[in-house]
């Protein structure tokens, strides 16, 4: 069961990650369909999970992502930089809870509480060219494609382009 919820969307609800969480965590980031649209290239151990959990530097809003109290997915604002008030959006769900909505809804709540609660100007994702699912999240809650990071990624023995979105405080319609 997830711990206390922290942000709560139309459809998901958001909470912080706990020992309770360090199974699925791990079974979702070594899933065969899920790791290679990240940077990570080796499987994570349970012991990586957990030591990743506790490592909280206060650089990241690392959470929970729910679904009538079942866990889909997880998503993050890392990278903050206070200076120039801008993060990183970044997020995986399970690909047996994809396609329902479950990230941009979260990725809705979770960028609204980056520009109204931390004040942020600016929230950037990237994305590989091979994910549309995942452009489309970001399309629908306004993020802007600003360039292409030509063959920046190598995956499965494919080089590939990442895809740079933003979004703007003045943009964003919560």
């Amino acid at each position: 069961m997830p711990g206390p919820v922290f942000l709560r969307g139309e459809s998901v609800t958001l909470h912080p990650q706990g020992e309770d969480d360090v199974q699925f965590l791990q079974r979702l980031i070594n899933h065969p369909d899920v790791w290679p649209s990240l940077t990570s290239v080796e499987p994570l151990t349970e012991a990586d999970k957990r030591e990743w959990i506790e490592d909280t530097d206060g650089d990241s809003v690392d959470l929970l992502v729910c679904a009538d109290g079942e866990r889909v997915g997880t998503m993050g604002l890392n990278r903050f930089n206070e200076t120039w008030g801008v993060a990183e959006l970044g997020y995986m769900i399970d690909p047996e809870a994809q396609g329902n909505g479950y990230a941009t809804d979260a990725a809705r709540r979770l960028v609204r509480y980056g520009f109204e609660d931390r004040r942020l100007h600016k929230v950037a994702a990237r994305v590989f060219e091979t994910n549309p699912a995942s452009q489309r999240v970001l399309e629908k809650i306004g993020f802007r494609r600003e360039g292409v990071m030509r063959e920046q990624a190598y995956v499965r023995g494919e080089r590939l382009d990442v895809l740079r979105y933003g979004l703007l405080a003045e943009e964003f319609e919560a």
